[in-house]
């Protein structure tokens, strides 16, 4: 169990690990083992009251984070933290730090601490454009519809459509984009990504073509993955985030039943990337995917308003 307390001020603090401890040095969320008969709750209010001499209020979930080491499989179940009374103080010995949240990754962290900072800082959907019909402004129409529901994180795919028409979308799609503040990635163009300094999406074919990271570090780099070969690669490659699925049947992929959100949690446990969970998937799906230790869905048809 781990807590997200945050302060007044929008700080959150960071729990040091001690010396003697495995991985000691390395900042956490604060929090400890459940032992057996307690309930979640239960484990997180008294982790915390022996860790930091504060009673807390657990609040809800924020998401749970399945992660493999060599020697076992843990499961990070993390919590909001809805009020506390005391103050935090590191009753053994450790070292704490309120942290502003854009700071956040400065501190190094153990692997299953980092899908917890992306949750918070980074949109939990991301919206993947359908190819457009013959209307153009019908589908720019679609994205200013997502957009004003919420989407700040956008996929922009046009399989098929010639390079005149894609460039002419993309031009009005960064304009859209920039103005909702809004993160925008090209799927698979890496020279469109580089002329409007937007992000790359790679998709799973090229992603195992990669042989270094193929836009600079600060501009966004996403791939699509399937196994945990992929999930592996897009990690030493250096993506920000990646797309694993299809979860659930899906009508762009006919006759596939979807992985399932089992072997979902199995391959997530290898790894220690934001993952979005694609396919069949709605808003509705976010706190499931969540639970599975996911950043929050891809979709196409689940997130265009058009």
């Amino acid at each position: 169990m781990a807590g997200v307390i945050i302060d007044t001020r929008g700080r959150i603090l960071l729990a040091r690990r001690g010396a003697g401890r495995e991985l000691a040095g390395l900042w956490e969320f604060p929090g400890g083992k459940v032992e057996p008969g307690e309930t979640p709750e239960a484990a997180l209010a008294r982790e915390l009251a022996e860790e930091l001499g504060i009673e807390v209020e657990v609040g809800e979930p924020l998401m749970v984070v399945p992660h493999r080491t060599p020697s076992r499989l843990l499961r990070l179940d993390v919590r909001r933290i809805r009020a506390w009374r005391g103050t935090p103080r590191g009753c053994e010995g450790q070292g704490l730090a309120w942290v502003q949240p854009d700071k956040l990754a400065r501190y190094d962290m153990p692997a299953p601490d980092l899908p917890v900072v992306a949750a918070l800082l980074q949109p939990d959907r991301c919206l993947v454009t359908p190819t457009p019909g013959d209307d153009d402004a019908a589908w720019l129409a679609g994205l200013e519809a997502s957009l004003a529901r919420g989407v700040r994180r956008v996929q922009f795919r046009m399989p098929g459509v010639g390079s005149e028409r894609v460039q002419r979308l993309l031009d009005a799609a960064v304009a859209r984009c920039r103005a909702a503040g809004a993160q925008l990635l090209v799927n698979g163009a890496a020279e469109l990504a580089q002329e409007h300094g937007i992000g790359l999406h790679l998709s799973s074919a090229a992603l195992r073509q990669c042989t270094q990271r193929p836009v600079p570090a600060g501009q966004l780099l996403s791939a699509s993955c399937h196994d945990a070969v992929e999930l592996d690669h897009a990690q030493a490659l250096g993506c920000d985030f990646v797309h694993l699925g299809p979860v659930l049947p899906t009508a762009t992929h006919p006759g596939h039943p979807g992985i399932g959100w089992r072997q979902f949690e199995a391959l997530r446990a290898g790894v220690a990337l934001p993952i979005y969970a694609i396919g069949g998937l709605t808003p509705a799906d976010i706190a499931l995917a969540r639970g599975h230790g996911a950043q929050g869905i891809a979709a196409i048809r689940g997130l265009w308003a058009g």
